[in-house]
């Protein structure tokens, strides 16, 4: 009898500022996924692959300090990754440089529960990059006998630590990272990391699907048709699963990046928020008369559309303030085993 194989880890990456968390996912798939000079991205991206044997889905968005973007697209950028890593990430890895590791990165932890939730830090781990040839124990003890910002940094994040080396092509540590967020798990119960906002993304991401697949049906139906007037028995079974794992993927994977919830939530919020300072607006220029009426109107509806853009998604935040418990993960692994799995 074969093993089933091992559930696909779902890993966040966050960081601060600058390359390190793009190089941490290269060191993570064993690819170049992006080049060694990118500081930042516009957006929200999951890459799959495997790290010592484990299938893994890897989601990168801006780092926290990212400044070439808006402070809205920032907080849009976070929901689509909860979108990409649902129903939750197995583990976050929190990932630095270990040479420029400064007093202010003491205040990351608390930036990472106000994005993901007050109970994520017990699903972190720092992730520090080094360029050298400090191998195993010589790695850990350089860390452990380092600035105190840096140790007291590690132990806001449980203590778990791991050092990988930014040239990618170094595999040599790879083995020994999936067993720490293993064993992470396993103190967890192997359960993943929720919040009211993985939730609320889960459930629409679910529904953006049922609703392109409804879109899909009269050409679904087309293709299978036309693949059961060209195979038969076995054959038309293979060619059938691969039609319905690829239709599902590319469902999947454009729900994943829009939905209802990243659709309307900023929308609704300024929205709201144009109405209530256009109102206070007119009211503040009914002193000057019917002009200053006019004038104060747009100007705070202006105002009043950006503020109640924050409002939303301070409220959003809010909710992720007490996260309910985690839930095992049960979801299949079909559609990535069959595409990874030679065929007999």
């Amino acid at each position: 009898m074969k093993k089933a194989p091992a559930m696909e880890l779902r890993i966040m990456v966050v960081g601060s500022s600058g390359p390190s968390q793009f190089l941490l996912t290269n060191a993570i798939l064993g690819r170049e996924e992006f080049s060694k000079d990118v500081t930042s991205i516009p957006g929200s991206r999951k890459n799959v692959g495997e790290l010592a044997g484990r299938r893994v889905a890897v989601v990168n968005g801006p780092n926290i300090y990212d400044k070439d973007i808006t402070q809205a697209k920032r907080k849009m950028e976070l929901k689509r990754s909860k979108c990409l890593c649902i129903p939750g990430p197995h583990a976050l890895l929190v990932a630095f440089d270990l040479e420029k590791i400064s007093p202010n990165d003491i205040k990351t932890p608390r930036l990472v529960m106000q994005r993901f939730g007050e109970h994520c830090l017990t699903h972190c781990v720092v992730l520090l990059a080094y360029e050298g040839h400090l191998r195993g124990p010589s790695l850990d003890d350089r860390v452990l006998r380092t600035d105190w910002h840096l140790r007291e940094l590690i132990e806001k994040f449980g203590g778990r630590f791991h050092v990988f080396n930014k040239n990618w092509r170094d595999r040599s540590r790879d083995r020994e990272l999936l067993q720490k967020i293993e064993r992470m798990m396993a103190s967890m119960g192997r359960s993943y990391f929720s919040s009211r906002t993985f939730q609320r993304a889960e459930d629409s991401v679910k529904k953006e699907e049922k609703r392109l697949r409804k879109q899909r049906e009269a050409a679904a139906e087309k293709a299978r048709g036309e693949l059961e007037d060209e195979y038969s028995g076995e054959q038309l079974c293979w060619r059938m699963d691969a039609y319905n794992a690829g239709v599902g993927a590319e469902i999947r994977a454009k729900a994943e990046m829009d939905n209802g919830w990243l659709r309307t939530s900023l929308a609704r919020g300024l929205g709201v928020g144009f109405a209530a300072g256009a109102v206070m607006g007119v009211l503040v220029g009914a002193v000057e008369g019917p002009g200053g009426m006019a004038v104060c109107g747009v100007i705070g509806g202006a105002v009043g559309g950006a503020a109640g853009g924050a409002a939303q998604v301070a409220i959003e935040h809010l909710e992720d303030r007490v996260a309910p418990p985690a839930r095992l993960n049960f979801n299949s692994i079909f559609i990535n085993r069959f595409f990874t799995s030679a065929r007999p």
